[in-house]
């Protein structure tokens, strides 16, 4: 049979199948819950051509609370996306003796596991409907055939009920029952609505699961060292505002980057896990204060030598080995050592080679008995080696502890089973320190090689070092410093000078400035003297790009 042979009634009860075949399918897809919910009872009213409807959700305690109420004639809209809130109290499936609660619609339709189609509120014997009838009185409103039903999930627990008021001629609009068609279409819809409902619930819990684990590993890594506590949650905060300002940014060779919500969540996983190989990284190496630190600070024990090395001058100028006058200018060239061990020790500066000569001097410049009678050079080889490190406080063994820890990041992401959508987190997650000239580690890719995405974490895990104030080996550098040194960086092909770029125009570095520096670090910036930096093409130097539409995926 064709449509054209069908009667009208026929043919509208077919539409409306249709209907109910397209909700279920865009059920399936919502992922925000307040947006589901609505969407439920929305399309519940439409299939049914019903003026009201309330959705209602089972909670904890067993009581039907109030989701989403809608009123077409009164212009109601509360619960879900609209920020209203519901004044209403929620239904009692049981009363204060404990027995059931079987005055309520909504309640009888929950304890008997039906649908309650009534034709007229106010001729309906068995049903408490003095809320509905003061309501009415208080509006004006007329609220007569009701048609309340279940919501039961795939283990046929009842997690919900939806209840549509005022089923409305489609010609003439006069409130009329909702007949047996509309009763099946509900059932179907709350039967769809159920399962759509505890799936999006279950990937929530899911989520929130996975995410708790990913925080537990944070949790962890920060919890070893109390000057990188912040780092695993400020690298993506500010990832994902780099990302952000990409995605709205109209300007350059990424003006055609876009994310969609799904694209945005895979980004926030990959930079919370950026750095979760560090879960191994030894404590002392992480925490490495001065050259000279392991489990303490052994600069300590230079000191006491040099105490030592005084003693016994003085013994020898008591004996008559030695001049007074000899003595004092050898204290004052042993006071200079130490400072020069003290200061070199820091590892702030880069170390020039006259001063690791005279590290070199030094270790071998004074003898010293230590405590087993024997003679020894001031510094042991250890000492030396750590005190030449030129740059920074770690030694080369050292430096390649702290590099494992991208190699363990990437082996632990690619062991796990990825689902599609977050299916790039181990490159995303794995790239950010890698160099846009291929230099970098551990695979050395170039910038071709590697996702806007990764390229956005590297910044961003550079910048959150550069400026954070926790660190044990060097305070937290000021806006202009750190620009300098990543505008440097652009220059050196160490970041991706198009990102570097968005940094700057979009001011990213001022919004994060805001939430995570100290008020002594935010100076003002002057861009002309940023290494890299070039205005925005419309010379704009307070750009603020037009939100561009991410495409569906």
């Amino acid at each position: 049979m064709t449509r054209g042979n069908l009667a009208p009634n026929q043919l509208d009860l077919t539409d409306r199948f249709e209907q109910l075949l397209g909700i279920g399918v865009a059920l399936s897809r919502e992922r925000d819950i307040n947006k589901l919910l609505e969407a439920i009872l929305m399309a519940a009213k439409d299939v049914t051509h019903a003026d009201a409807g309330t959705l209602y959700r089972m909670s904890d305690d067993k009581t039907l609370e109030f989701a989403i109420v809608r009123n077409d004639s009164l212009g109601i809209a509360m619960g879900g996306t609209t920020g209203v809130a519901i004044p209403f109290y929620p239904i009692h499936l049981f009363t204060d003796d404990s027995s059931k609660n079987l005055q309520m619609v909504a309640a009888y339709a929950v304890h008997n596991d039906q649908s309650v189609n009534i034709a007229d509120a106010y001729t309906a014997q068995g049903f408490d409907f003095s809320g509905t009838k003061n309501f009415d009185r208080k509006t004006g409103y007329g609220s007569h055939s009701f048609l309340t039903v279940p919501m039961k999930n795939h283990e046929n627990e009842i997690i919900g009920v939806l209840q549509l008021i005022n089923a409305k001629d489609r010609v003439s609009g006069k409130v009329q029952p909702f007949s047996d068609a509309d009763q099946r279409l509900a059932e179907s819809l709350a039967s769809q609505a159920a399962i759509a409902l505890t799936n999006r619930l279950l990937i929530n819990h899911l989520e929130a699961l996975f995410e708790s684990f990913i925080s537990l590993i944070n949790t962890a890594i920060d919890d070893k060292s109390p000057y990188t506590g912040g780092h695993c949650n400020r690298v993506p905060e500010l990832t994902m505002m780099l990302a952000e300002a990409v995605n709205k940014n109209n300007m350059g060779p990424l003006k055609d980057f876009t994310m969609t919500e799904r694209d945005r969540y895979e980004l926030r996983i990959a930079g919370l896990l950026h750095d979760c190989g560090k879960i191994t990284t030894p404590v002392h190496v992480v925490d490495k204060a001065t050259k000279l630190e392991t489990i303490f600070d052994r600069i300590d024990l230079l000191d006491t030598r040099f105490e030592i090395l005084k003693r016994d001058m003085q013994i020898a100028v008591l004996r008559g080995e030695m001049r007074a006058q000899e003595l004092e200018v050898k204290f004052q060239t042993i006071e200079e050592d130490r400072a020069f061990l003290r200061r070199v020790n820091i590892g702030g500066e880069f170390m020039r080679d006259e001063d690791i000569e005279r590290v070199k001097q030094v270790a071998t410049g004074y003898r010293w008995t230590d405590p087993t009678g024997r003679a020894c050079n001031f510094l042991s080889e250890d000492e030396v080696k750590n005190l030449t490190i030129r740059a920074g406080t770690l030694t080369g063994d050292e430096r390649k502890v702290i590099n494992h820890h991208i190699d363990l990041t990437i082996n632990m992401l690619e062991a796990l089973p990825w689902p599609k959508h977050l299916a790039n987190v181990p490159e995303y997650a794995g790239g950010h320190h890698e160099r846009m000239d291929g230099k970098g580690y551990p695979r050395g890719l170039t910038r071709e090689q590697m996702s806007v995405q990764a390229r956005c974490i590297g910044i961003a895990d550079i910048f959150e070092a550069l400026t954070a104030k926790d660190r044990p080996y060097k305070k937290g550098k000021t806006l202009t410093e750190s620009l300098n040194i990543l505008g440097k960086m652009k220059l050196g092909q160490h970041i991706d000078p198009d990102l570097f770029d968005i940094f700057m125009w979009e001011k990213v570095y001022e919004a994060y400035a805001r939430q995570y520096m100290s008020p002594d670090q935010i100076d003002a910036v002057d861009l002309s003297k940023v290494p890299g930096y070039v205005p925005p093409p419309d010379g704009d130097k307070n750009c603020q790009s037009t939100p561009k539409l991410a495409t569906a995926v």
